[in-house]
């Protein structure tokens, strides 16, 4: 759309400390943002997943901030490959996402923000729980391709309207979404795509993606 170009936002490389550790990440403040949202990584990715990086870009678009952000340091990165575990330690990731969204909070760029949180795979399971403990920053989950099952009873406290999205070949997401829909408490929606994959590469399936999401977030961010 063209409005890509007028309200196309620099990006720049902050660190955000959490505990003994500095996260790195990629923030863009479109002039007169709307709202901001926060991206939690799914198991193996990064902030610079094409995918993430192309719905970031739409987001911008449309005039709200992101922050990409690596929930794992390089080093953390290394062990994950081989042991695979730190991808699923949810606590561990929702904790660092909690952090992240305290810097938002304090950040001048974006202080007067509302804050929604965009989760992929494992992610989106870290953005549920961290919602949970920041119920008044929190105003909007987008789960894509999301493992809410990995949260467990912490899903009834989450206080965000959810939208969870997931493809219709996925069918053992599909399930593990339905039964968190379930358990869900607050405005919540399930969208299916159909001919999309978990990592939705169909053509035109990120696309739609993006298009729900940015929906999503601008009624609970920017009204």
């Amino acid at each position: 759309m063209n409005e890509t170009s007028e309200r196309k936002a620099q990006e720049k490389l902050i660190l955000i400390t959490t505990n003994s550790v500095k996260l790195e990440g990629n923030l863009a403040v479109p002039e007169n943002a709307r709202g901001v949202v926060l991206f939690a990584h799914g198991s193996g990715s990064s902030r610079h997943s094409p995918r993430n990086q192309y719905v970031a870009s739409v987001l911008q678009s449309h005039g709200l901030a992101t922050l990409l952000i690596d929930l794992l340091t390089t080093q953390e990165e290394v062990i994950d490959l081989r042991t695979r575990h730190l991808r699923f330690d949810i606590g561990l990731l929702a904790s660092r996402l909690v952090d992240a969204t305290d810097w938002l909070a304090h950040n001048p760029d974006t202080c007067n923000l509302k804050v929604g949180y965009f989760g992929a795979s494992t992610g989106a399971a870290a953005a549920l729980l961290a919602a949970t403990e920041r119920p008044n920053t929190v105003a909007a989950i987008v789960s894509r391709g999301g493992r809410p099952d990995l949260v467990g009873s912490a899903l009834g406290r989450v206080k965000a309207p959810t939208l969870l999205i997931v493809g219709g070949y996925d069918t053992p997401v599909i399930r593990m979404n339905q039964e968190a829909l379930k358990l869900l408490r607050v405005e919540k929606a399930l969208e299916i795509i159909p001919g999309a994959s978990h990592l939705f590469e169909e053509q035109g399936t990120l696309e739609q993606v993006a298009q729900l999401a940015t929906e999503w977030f601008e009624r609970y961010l920017a009204s």
